[in-house]
């Protein structure tokens, strides 16, 4: 049997039907095999793509912050930083890899990152180490918000993969959170 090529209109031989449908697939937009309905993964990498941004965002801030970090506590906050920062590193593979696994795309670029952030970069030639801490405690508290937000949708479409993921995200986001906060508490 043969079968003309949607694409560039060269003629297939349709003899051997396991070959077409590998044909079919390679050629086809991503096809994952999901319960998931086409509203749940809408919906769910929605969320999660923003996480993402704001993750990186936050990574980046937080090796800013690192790199620029001086004064008394310096090797103390350097490394508290360089933690933190691995950690939101981390989270960025598991994010996007989980976007992927429910049928979706995740981002592409850095400009893409920038326009679906909502971490606020700071560009400042100089900040106190005090209020950089401050300030990426204030950005942790945040997130940890946003998670649970998507924690809720990920919920309500009964996607218990990404709510798991999720609550450990938390948990590492108000534990960097706490040490940030307690670093900045003024002692007596």
């Amino acid at each position: 049997m043969k079968t003309t090529h949607p694409k560039d209109g060269r003629t297939i031989v349709k003899s051997n039907p396991r070959k077409a449908e590998l044909v079919h697939r390679r050629e086809a937009p991503l096809e994952t095999r999901t319960d998931l309905t086409p509203e749940a993964t809408r919906d769910i990498s929605g969320a999660m793509n923003a996480i993402l941004a704001d993750v990186f965002a936050l990574y980046l801030k937080t090796k800013n912050f690192h790199w620029h970090m001086s004064g008394h506590h310096f090797r103390d906050y350097h490394l508290l930083l360089d933690e933190h920062a691995e950690q939101l590193f981390a989270m960025t593979d598991v994010v996007a890899e989980r976007v992927r696994k429910i049928g979706a795309l995740t981002l592409h670029s850095i400009g893409e990152i920038a326009r679906t952030q909502r971490v606020l970069d700071n560009d400042a030639e100089y900040v106190e180490p005090l209020d950089m801490l401050a300030e990426l405690a204030d950005d942790n508290k945040t997130l940890a918000a946003r998670l649970r937000e998507a924690h809720n949708v990920c919920d309500e479409h009964r996607d218990f993969a990404t709510t798991s993921l999720v609550e450990v995200w938390i948990d590492e986001t108000e534990r960097r959170t706490w040490f940030l906060f307690e670093a900045t508490r003024r002692r007596n």
